[in-house]
């Protein structure tokens, strides 16, 4: 358990817009994950990498598994203000919105229906060593009870995450012409939910209270 994860959370900046499900409304124990590989011998800088799928996301998608649908956006290459729907199987539509886009990363938050509640980037970064970085890192609580159930509990939802953006870097890789450095490496840490220690607290002092009035 780690109380920094909510704090990278309170740092995420208040979004505007209709429909937004950012981490702060979502349900349970919050989750920072992040899926990384080292790239050597690419073809592309990081900043080719990043244009390259933004031009279509579904070339590293495990599209057998995700397809990223474009549902809002004139242009056809990823903008911020975009919206997708990542088709999954299971019982949720994962609709996301763009909310930042540079030369090197783009970011979604997700919106009201999704799974989660939170926010994801994917970046890439040019090493002196001349290879590549590639990251996909999120910040997230669940979106609904059924969905911490399904993620938190019986692990249904951890294993499909774990298998599309593992093969997401993979894929990424492939693209870029390079070859991954070691394995893909997964990092994910749990806080507590926002709130929860403060009741918890809260409930042991009325119960002390009572005791001392009895």
């Amino acid at each position: 358990l780690d109380s920094g994860v909510d704090a990278e959370i309170a740092r995420i900046p208040e979004r505007a817009g209709e429909g937004l499900q950012g981490p702060g409304t979502g349900v349970g124990a919050a989750f920072q994950r992040r899926y990384s590989v080292r790239i050597s011998g690419s073809a592309l800088t990081a900043e080719q990498l990043i244009q390259r799928l933004c031009e279509d996301l579904n070339v590293a998608a495990p599209v057998e598994f995700a397809v990223f649908d474009k549902t809002s956006g004139t242009s056809p290459s990823l903008e911020t203000g975009d919206e997708y729907d990542v088709h999954m199987p299971g019982p949720w539509n994962c609709p996301v919105r763009v909310v930042e886009r540079t030369a090197v990363s783009f970011r979604f938050v997700t919106l009201r229906g999704h799974m989660e509640a939170g926010e994801i980037e994917f970046r890439a970064t040019d090493t002196p060593e001349g290879d590549l970085l590639f990251a996909i890192e999120s910040w997230a609580r669940s979106g609904d009870r059924l969905a911490e159930a399904v993620y938190d509990r019986l692990r249904i939802g951890k294993e499909m995450q774990l298998h599309m953006w593992t093969h997401f870097c993979v894929r990424t890789a492939e693209l870029s012409g390079g070859r991954i450095e070691g394995e893909v490496e997964v990092r994910s840490v749990r806080a507590y939910a926002p709130g929860l220690v403060s009741r918890v607290a809260a409930r042991v002092f009325a119960l002390m209270a009572w005791l001392r009035g009895g």
